[in-house]
């Protein structure tokens, strides 16, 4: 939380500079200039500083104000690499809650100071994304340490990481060792909130986020990066309205009103990059409600260049929203639904570094992706976790085949950032490309897998992994049994949605047939 030192005194509006901070010591000194043309938010209404850099908003007993980062400055981090952009103002702090919540801070200073620093931002980075890191133990939060923050550490070229919730399993006490987890990045590091960062104990859906808000501040909020503008939203909604248990996807009216108060400052050729953590789901109602996803996208209507992540599922998907689904467009809104950190629950066999290897249900292994901005351009790359970067598809298919006869087995491409529609071809010893079929059914890799837990003898280390479903990034190839006994060398190449070829390579032996008597 941004710390001022001014005296305090009530008010019921809120007041203050966001100012460049020449000295880095965080506070205004005469000589710093305000900075004119900032958007600033009480969590709705968003106003725009003059040109002395003043703003003025209302404020009532439960805000938070926080500074919408403009491009070419960066906002203080923490000693965790959390941006420091906001002030919370609970005067009588949080409602009584399992997890305490926000402490009451007091009365509002009398000028609430936002300080920036000047720094270049180039129109071409790479973020760092995160699905659901989703510890429920300190043990998980070492694996998530050990098997993806390590592998991560220090990174270069990166500009910021952002996790798209379920930071934690539902004990909010490991808000805290997630941070100083992440924080070995080395990078800023924002953050949303998933389902299970909740109050389960609050009364109202606004309240269920205090305990969150105490280690991460805003639920929604913006900023921008090069010609990227930012809008990180909480999307649950708690208790479900419809019957009062449980969670439903979807957006109160004051935080859609926060995003059509923010779209106001944004120009129409900005990249927009939606966060959220359930996603948008057009299937049917149950998952989302739809009157939200439709004024979003109403918001969203003049702006062509726009982008949403989620994560949730445990699975990796690329959506895409039409208009039969109320998008405004021609071209269709991308969603990127995010395999996690966390893989299917921490679940699995142990690797060589005694992590789970969890793999997800949809057979995407975990790992993490970058999110590449060139203007208002994107390319996502999914990172499988402990792999190099060109593992990008899987293969599965028989290791020895009778030669001459036929056989129903199949080569199948699992190519993890995949969709229908991608082009996906194989070809056998070097010879003609072929084109494979698009099939939705289960990872036969991952069911092997499971099958290894359901048919042994001896309990296993570890977990057995949840049941598998539909991949929706699987192919098939027929396996040509008319080749000449001995090895034969496997090439599978899929061309992504923006238009770069990955391959992968195996073998398969073919065997003169068994003879039986």
């Amino acid at each position: 939380m941004l710390l001022v030192s001014n005296a305090l005194y009530a008010q019921s509006n809120v007041s203050g500079y966001v100012y460049v901070d020449a000295n880095g010591n965080g506070k205004r000194d005469r000589r710093e200039q305000g900075i004119a043309g900032v958007s600033v938010s009480n969590g709705t209404a968003v106003t725009v500083t003059d040109n002395k850099g003043r703003y003025q908003l209302p404020v009532g007993e439960d805000n938070i104000i926080f500074v919408i980062k403009p491009s070419g400055y960066a906002v203080p981090l923490n000693e965790n690499n959390q941006p420091q952009f906001y002030y919370i103002h609970k005067p009588n702090g949080s409602p009584s809650l399992k997890y305490g919540g926000v402490q009451p801070t007091g009365r509002l200073p009398k000028s609430l100071d936002f300080p920036l620093i000047e720094h270049e931002e180039p129109k071409d980075f790479t973020a760092l994304i995160f699905g659901d890191p989703q510890a429920y133990t300190e043990q998980e939060i070492a694996y998530f340490a050990k098997g993806v923050v390590a592998e991560v550490e220090g990174i270069k070229n990166v500009q910021f990481g952002l996790s798209l919730g379920d930071l934690v399993g539902d004990h909010l006490v490991l808000h805290s060792p997630y941070v100083k987890a992440v924080a070995q990045v080395g990078i800023p590091w924002y953050n949303l909130m998933g389902n299970h960062d909740m109050d389960y104990d609050a009364p109202a859906d606004s309240l269920a986020d205090e305990t969150y808000e105490a280690t991460f501040g805003p639920a929604n909020y913006a900023f921008n990066y090069g010609d990227a503008h930012f809008i990180v939203l909480d999307d649950i909604l708690y208790p479900d309205p419809r019957d009062g248990k449980g969670y439903w996807g979807g957006f109160r009216k004051d935080q859609l009103d926060f995003v059509e108060n923010n779209l106001k400052h944004v120009g129409k050729d900005k990249l927009i990059v939606l966060a959220f953590h359930i996603p948008l789901q057009h299937e049917n109602e149950d998952a989302f409600r739809n009157a939200d996803r439709q004024r979003l996208f109403d918001l969203l209507k003049d702006y062509p260049h726009t982008l949403s992540m989620s994560a949730h599922t445990h699975l990796q998907r690329q959506n895409f929203y039409g208009e039969a689904d109320g998008w405004k467009q021609a071209k269709p809104h991308h969603e990127y639904n995010a395999g996690t950190t966390s893989g299917d629950w921490y679940s699995g066999e142990l690797n060589e570094q005694g992590v789970p290897v969890s793999t997800m249900r949809d057979g995407t292994p975990k790992g993490y992706a970058f999110l590449r901005i060139s203007g208002n351009r994107y390319m996502i790359d999914y990172k499988v976790a402990g792999e190099p970067d060109s593992v990008q598809i899987k293969l599965f298919h028989p290791k020895v085949v009778a030669q001459g006869r036929g056989t129903q087995a199949g080569i199948f491409a699992n190519f993890f950032m995949g969709h229908e529609g991608n082009t996906v071809e194989y070809r056998i010893d070097g010879g003609e490309w072929r084109p494979m079929t698009y099939t939705e059914m289960p990872d036969p890799d991952f069911m092997w897998q499971l099958y290894k837990w359901d048919t042994t003898n001896e309990l296993m280390p570890g977990r057995r992994p949840s049941n598998a479903v539909n991949s929706t990034h699987l192919w098939r190839g027929n396996i040509p049994a008319n080749l000449p006994v001995g090895e034969h060398r496997i090439e599978v190449r899929a061309t992504d949605m923006f238009g770069r070829t990955f391959t992968q390579q195996s073998t398969y032996r073919l065997a003169e047939p068994v003879q039986t008597r």
